[in-house]
């Protein structure tokens, strides 16, 4: 862990990284709770929110990941921040003057950014550190998410409420410039050589989707994001009947179950830090798919609270190994040039599963019970399993 913190990129992609989850979530809430309030809980304005937050994730992956592999990285991320940060302003002075519709804008644009953001981060991570570190980074980066997954929506609804939305608004453009400032200390970029034969953007997306198609394990591990997307949309909406129906308490409960799994995210983020030397990420993601596959199932049959905040804590516990082996293994089963596109090709999987499975949760509800769809859950994780199952055969055979 020393040698990681040594390390001048790792400390200031962490840094710029905590001030870009910070101006996120203070962002995120500060809207949801200013739209709720300004439509009176208008489901269409409130579901609006995501369609900005998740639409540029379909549109903009692919194509971000593509130019990623073409521009400088550090300058890109940096570029972005900025971009972001004036988008905001810009924002403010619309509501200034009576606007507040523009603050959808804010958040298309700076979902849009984070599509060409992201994957340069990866880049940076493949270009910057031993493929032995690359693994720790990861944790590290899983640690800072979790954290934020459970303080972020109360320093972003405290921001709201004693603030107000400008301020609140001031804050995520502050934190984006303090994100940029940050990324300004990481080494310089390597000139980007120029190809002899030049390709267009298509050629290149085109490419990346056959080099994609050419490693099995590139192949594999998008199967294993596709299931875990589906289990994890399908039981996200469901959390609520779990308290409500199965276990028979007030809706209220459902605040001690996410903080419990919240817990267990930190801690297994914090374990994976401190032991990533010791275990490889394919067992990281092995046992984190089987672990979350037992949890789901005994979550969705438990009628008792202990037994349940026990398997939510399990489950919480070991998501991050799976997050954490998918992403250590996609870096180092690629190469530099390559990294931006995978990116691009994989990680809208996952995301698009969960859309698709948090969007029928609601129907497939109507139709079965909540422990049905907590066990059609745990058996997504388990298909998960089938696909990290060659992977492991391969590894045996090559010692």
């Amino acid at each position: 862990m020393r040698e990681l913190l040594t390390n001048r990129f790792v400390r200031m992609i962490f840094l710029s990284e905590l001030f870009l989850q910070a101006g996120i979530w203070v962002r995120n809430f500060a809207v949801l709770l200013f739209v709720t309030d300004k439509t009176n809980g208008n489901p269409l304005a409130v579901s609006m929110i995501s369609v900005a937050d998740y639409l540029p994730i379909f549109i903009f992956s692919f194509i971000g990941g593509a130019y990623a592999d073409r521009w400088q990285p550090k300058k890109t991320m940096i570029w972005c921040d900025l971009l972001s940060a004036a988008s905001v302003f810009v924002v403010i002075g619309a509501l200034i003057f009576g606007s507040w519709q523009v603050i959808f804008f804010a958040m298309l644009v700076s979902s849009t950014l984070s599509q060409f953001s992201q994957p340069s981060g990866l880049k940076l991570f493949k270009i910057h550190l031993e493929e032995r570190l690359i693994q720790q980074g990861m944790a590290v980066y899983q640690t800072i998410y979790a954290v934020f997954m459970i303080f972020g929506p109360v320093i972003g609804t405290f921001a709201y409420q004693r603030l107000g939305i400008d301020l609140s608004i001031t804050i995520t453009g502050v934190a984006f410039l303090l994100s940029a400032a940050a990324l300004s200390f990481i080494p310089r970029d390597e000139k980007v050589k120029k190809a002899e034969n030049a390709t267009n953007i298509f050629q290149e997306m085109k490419s990346g989707v056959r080099y994609v198609l050419a490693k099995k394990e590139l192949k594999l591990l998008g199967c294993g994001f596709l299931t875990a997307g589906l289990g994890v949309g399908l039981i996200q909406p469901m959390n609520i009947f779990l308290v409500t129906d199965r276990l028979g308490l007030p809706k209220e409960y459902l605040q001690w179950l996410v903080m419990v799994n919240g817990i267990g995210m930190i801690a297994g983020g914090a374990f994976s830090m401190f032991f990533s030397r010791s275990v490889s990420p394919l067992k990281l993601l092995f046992t984190g798919l089987l672990a979350n596959a037992l949890g789901l199932a005994v979550i969705g049959a438990s009628t008792s609270l202990w037994l349940t905040l026990a398997a939510e804590l399990v489950s919480g516990l070991f998501l991050p190994s799976i997050q954490i082996g998918i992403s250590t293994m996609v870096l180092q089963n690629t190469e530099a040039d390559y990294i931006g596109r995978v990116n691009g090709t994989l990680y809208p999987l996952f995301t698009g599963a969960m859309v698709i499975t948090m969007s029928l949760a609601g129907l497939v509800k109507t139709w079965l019970s909540v422990t049905a769809v907590f066990e059609i859950a745990a058996l997504f994780f388990i298909l998960g399993l089938c696909f990290a199952f060659p992977l492991m055969k391969e590894r045996s055979h090559a010692r």
